[in-house]
Protein backbone atom coordinates (compact mmCIF):
# COMPACT_ATOMS: atom_id res chain seq x y z
CA UNK A 1 0.00 0.00 0.00
CA UNK A 2 3.21 2.55 0.73
CA UNK A 3 4.39 1.78 -2.48
CA UNK A 4 1.38 2.42 -4.58
CA UNK A 5 0.08 5.68 -2.16
CA UNK A 6 4.17 7.69 -3.22
CA UNK A 7 3.58 5.89 -6.79
CA UNK A 8 0.16 7.96 -6.93
CA UNK A 9 1.95 11.10 -5.16
CA UNK A 10 4.63 10.71 -7.82
CA UNK A 11 1.84 10.67 -10.75
CA UNK A 12 -0.63 12.87 -9.59
CA UNK A 13 0.96 15.46 -7.89
CA UNK A 14 4.81 15.83 -8.84
CA UNK A 15 3.57 14.93 -12.17
CA UNK A 16 1.13 18.18 -12.56
CA UNK A 17 3.77 20.90 -11.21
CA UNK A 18 5.43 21.63 -14.67
CA UNK A 19 2.37 22.40 -15.74
CA UNK A 20 0.81 24.34 -13.02
CA UNK A 21 3.79 26.28 -12.69
CA UNK A 22 3.66 27.29 -16.17
CA UNK A 23 0.14 28.28 -16.16
CA UNK A 24 0.17 30.15 -13.18
CA UNK A 25 3.26 32.56 -13.99
CA UNK A 26 1.45 33.39 -17.49
CA UNK A 27 -1.75 33.62 -16.08
CA UNK A 28 -0.44 36.05 -13.27
CA UNK A 29 1.59 37.59 -15.49
CA UNK A 30 -1.96 38.31 -17.65
CA UNK A 31 -4.42 38.99 -14.83
CA UNK A 32 -1.54 42.21 -13.75
CA UNK A 33 -1.37 43.58 -17.16
CA UNK A 34 -4.99 43.56 -17.88
CA UNK A 35 -5.25 45.17 -14.94
CA UNK A 36 -2.56 48.06 -15.34
CA UNK A 37 -3.93 48.64 -18.79
CA UNK A 38 -7.48 49.10 -17.53
CA UNK A 39 -6.46 51.65 -14.94
CA UNK A 40 -6.00 54.39 -16.90
CA UNK A 41 -6.92 57.30 -14.46
CA UNK A 42 -4.36 59.46 -13.12
CA UNK A 43 -5.94 59.72 -9.50
CA UNK A 44 -6.22 55.72 -8.91
CA UNK A 45 -3.12 54.31 -7.17
CA UNK A 46 -0.51 52.75 -9.30
CA UNK A 47 -0.21 49.96 -6.28
CA UNK A 48 -3.88 48.77 -6.86
CA UNK A 49 -2.51 46.43 -9.84
CA UNK A 50 -0.68 44.39 -6.86
CA UNK A 51 -3.71 44.39 -5.09
CA UNK A 52 -5.76 43.06 -7.79
CA UNK A 53 -3.39 40.56 -8.98
CA UNK A 54 -3.45 39.03 -5.38
CA UNK A 55 -7.02 39.17 -4.91
CA UNK A 56 -7.08 37.38 -8.17
CA UNK A 57 -4.79 34.70 -7.96
CA UNK A 58 -5.15 34.02 -4.10
CA UNK A 59 -9.09 33.93 -4.04
CA UNK A 60 -9.85 32.28 -7.34
CA UNK A 61 -7.58 31.53 -9.76
CA UNK A 62 -5.07 29.50 -7.70
CA UNK A 63 -7.58 27.03 -5.76
CA UNK A 64 -10.83 27.07 -8.81
CA UNK A 65 -8.76 27.54 -12.27
CA UNK A 66 -5.99 24.76 -11.42
CA UNK A 67 -8.51 22.63 -10.08
CA UNK A 68 -10.32 22.34 -13.12
CA UNK A 69 -7.29 22.39 -15.65
CA UNK A 70 -6.24 18.96 -12.74
CA UNK A 71 -9.93 17.48 -13.20
CA UNK A 72 -8.32 17.28 -16.89
CA UNK A 73 -5.13 16.14 -16.55
CA UNK A 74 -5.69 13.92 -13.32
CA UNK A 75 -9.18 13.06 -13.30
CA UNK A 76 -9.06 11.71 -16.60
CA UNK A 77 -5.44 9.65 -15.75
CA UNK A 78 -7.45 8.38 -12.47
CA UNK A 79 -10.42 7.01 -14.86
CA UNK A 80 -8.87 5.70 -17.45
CA UNK A 81 -6.13 3.87 -15.66
CA UNK A 82 -8.96 2.03 -13.02
CA UNK A 83 -11.10 2.09 -16.40
CA UNK A 84 -8.54 -0.02 -18.30
CA UNK A 85 -7.97 -2.49 -14.96
CA UNK A 86 -11.95 -2.91 -15.15
CA UNK A 87 -11.68 -3.56 -19.19
CA UNK A 88 -9.13 -5.57 -18.64
CA UNK A 89 -10.72 -7.98 -15.77
CA UNK A 90 -7.40 -6.92 -13.55
CA UNK A 91 -10.41 -5.56 -10.95
CA UNK A 92 -12.21 -9.08 -11.12
CA UNK A 93 -8.80 -10.59 -10.55
CA UNK A 94 -8.34 -8.44 -7.68
CA UNK A 95 -11.74 -9.32 -5.66
CA UNK A 96 -11.05 -13.30 -6.46
CA UNK A 97 -8.28 -13.38 -4.81
CA UNK A 98 -10.18 -11.59 -1.82
CA UNK A 99 -8.32 -8.06 -2.08
CA UNK A 100 -10.90 -5.17 -1.64
CA UNK A 101 -10.44 -3.55 -5.07
CA UNK A 102 -11.50 -0.23 -3.85
CA UNK A 103 -9.32 0.28 -0.93
CA UNK A 104 -6.85 -1.28 -3.11
CA UNK A 105 -6.96 1.20 -5.85
CA UNK A 106 -8.92 4.61 -4.88
CA UNK A 107 -7.27 5.25 -1.61
CA UNK A 108 -4.05 5.60 -2.88
CA UNK A 109 -4.99 8.40 -4.91
CA UNK A 110 -6.89 9.74 -2.29
CA UNK A 111 -4.15 9.82 0.22
CA UNK A 112 -1.80 11.33 -2.34
CA UNK A 113 -4.27 14.43 -3.06
CA UNK A 114 -3.78 15.22 -0.01
CA UNK A 115 -1.19 16.99 -0.79
CA UNK A 116 -3.05 19.19 -3.33
CA UNK A 117 -2.63 22.22 -1.28
CA UNK A 118 0.72 22.00 -1.45
CA UNK A 119 0.46 22.41 -5.68
CA UNK A 120 -2.27 25.16 -4.77
CA UNK A 121 0.42 27.14 -2.61
CA UNK A 122 3.20 27.12 -5.62
CA UNK A 123 0.68 28.00 -7.74
CA UNK A 124 -0.26 31.02 -5.76
CA UNK A 125 3.17 32.07 -5.25
CA UNK A 126 4.27 31.89 -8.69
CA UNK A 127 1.10 33.73 -10.00
CA UNK A 128 2.00 36.85 -8.07
CA UNK A 129 5.64 36.05 -8.76
CA UNK A 130 4.29 36.29 -12.94
CA UNK A 131 2.58 39.69 -11.91
CA UNK A 132 5.67 41.05 -10.97
CA UNK A 133 7.32 40.09 -13.69
CA UNK A 134 4.97 41.68 -16.08
CA UNK A 135 5.07 44.62 -14.15
CA UNK A 136 9.31 44.71 -14.26
CA UNK A 137 9.18 43.67 -18.31
CA UNK A 138 5.95 45.55 -19.05
CA UNK A 139 7.03 48.39 -17.24
CA UNK A 140 3.41 48.74 -15.90
CA UNK A 141 4.42 49.88 -12.25
CA UNK A 142 7.60 49.72 -10.29
CA UNK A 143 8.40 46.65 -7.97
CA UNK A 144 8.26 48.88 -5.05
CA UNK A 145 4.54 49.69 -6.11
CA UNK A 146 3.66 46.23 -6.74
CA UNK A 147 5.13 44.83 -3.20
CA UNK A 148 2.77 48.09 -1.31
CA UNK A 149 -0.35 46.43 -3.59
CA UNK A 150 0.47 42.77 -2.56
CA UNK A 151 1.33 44.35 1.29
CA UNK A 152 -2.22 46.61 1.21
CA UNK A 153 -4.72 45.08 3.17
CA UNK A 154 -4.11 41.99 3.18
CA UNK A 155 -7.04 39.49 5.49
CA UNK A 156 -5.03 36.26 6.42
CA UNK A 157 -8.63 34.66 6.21
CA UNK A 158 -8.52 34.50 2.41
CA UNK A 159 -5.72 32.03 2.39
CA UNK A 160 -7.51 29.74 4.56
CA UNK A 161 -11.07 30.13 2.79
CA UNK A 162 -8.52 29.11 -0.51
CA UNK A 163 -7.07 26.35 1.18
CA UNK A 164 -10.22 25.15 2.28
CA UNK A 165 -11.19 25.10 -0.85
CA UNK A 166 -8.46 23.14 -2.53
CA UNK A 167 -9.32 20.86 0.10
CA UNK A 168 -12.71 20.02 -1.11
CA UNK A 169 -11.57 20.22 -4.62
CA UNK A 170 -9.18 17.70 -3.53
CA UNK A 171 -11.91 15.45 -2.37
CA UNK A 172 -13.46 15.80 -5.86
CA UNK A 173 -10.54 14.88 -7.78
CA UNK A 174 -10.37 11.73 -5.96
CA UNK A 175 -13.51 10.16 -5.95
CA UNK A 176 -15.58 11.19 -8.88
CA UNK A 177 -12.80 10.73 -11.22
CA UNK A 178 -12.52 6.94 -9.19
CA UNK A 179 -16.19 6.40 -9.68
CA UNK A 180 -16.44 6.84 -13.08
CA UNK A 181 -13.17 4.33 -13.73
CA UNK A 182 -14.53 1.67 -11.63
CA UNK A 183 -17.98 1.41 -12.24
CA UNK A 184 -17.43 1.73 -16.19
CA UNK A 185 -19.01 -1.08 -18.79
CA UNK A 186 -17.59 -1.83 -21.99
CA UNK A 187 -14.68 -1.89 -24.04
CA UNK A 188 -11.17 0.71 -24.79
CA UNK A 189 -13.82 2.98 -26.30
CA UNK A 190 -15.70 3.73 -23.44
CA UNK A 191 -12.61 3.99 -21.42
CA UNK A 192 -12.03 7.03 -23.14
CA UNK A 193 -16.25 8.25 -23.28
CA UNK A 194 -15.71 7.49 -19.33
CA UNK A 195 -13.07 9.99 -18.79
CA UNK A 196 -14.55 12.54 -20.82
CA UNK A 197 -17.79 12.19 -18.36
CA UNK A 198 -15.40 12.06 -15.86
CA UNK A 199 -13.83 15.52 -16.77
CA UNK A 200 -17.07 17.42 -17.14
CA UNK A 201 -18.97 16.12 -13.80
CA UNK A 202 -16.00 16.85 -11.80
CA UNK A 203 -15.39 20.62 -13.22
CA UNK A 204 -19.14 21.11 -12.89
CA UNK A 205 -19.40 19.68 -9.38
CA UNK A 206 -15.88 21.82 -8.56
CA UNK A 207 -17.84 25.09 -10.07
CA UNK A 208 -20.59 24.33 -8.04
CA UNK A 209 -19.14 23.84 -5.25
CA UNK A 210 -17.15 26.96 -5.64
CA UNK A 211 -20.28 29.13 -5.52
CA UNK A 212 -21.81 27.28 -2.13
CA UNK A 213 -17.79 27.57 -0.83
CA UNK A 214 -17.59 31.07 -1.52
CA UNK A 215 -21.13 32.29 0.04
CA UNK A 216 -20.67 30.17 3.23
CA UNK A 217 -17.29 31.70 3.78
CA UNK A 218 -17.28 34.96 2.74
CA UNK A 219 -20.81 36.64 3.10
Amino acid sequence: MKTLIFKDIDDLIIGSLGIVAFISFFVGGVVTIQTALNISNPLIPKYLVGFATRQSVILEFAPTFISIIMAGKVGSFITSSIGTMRVTEQIDALEVMGINAINYLVFPKFVALMLYPFVISIAMFLGIIGGLAACVYGGFSTVEDYIIGIQTDFIPFHVTYAFIKTIVFAFVLATIPSFHGYFMKGGALEVGKASTTSFVWTSVVIILLNYILTQMLLS
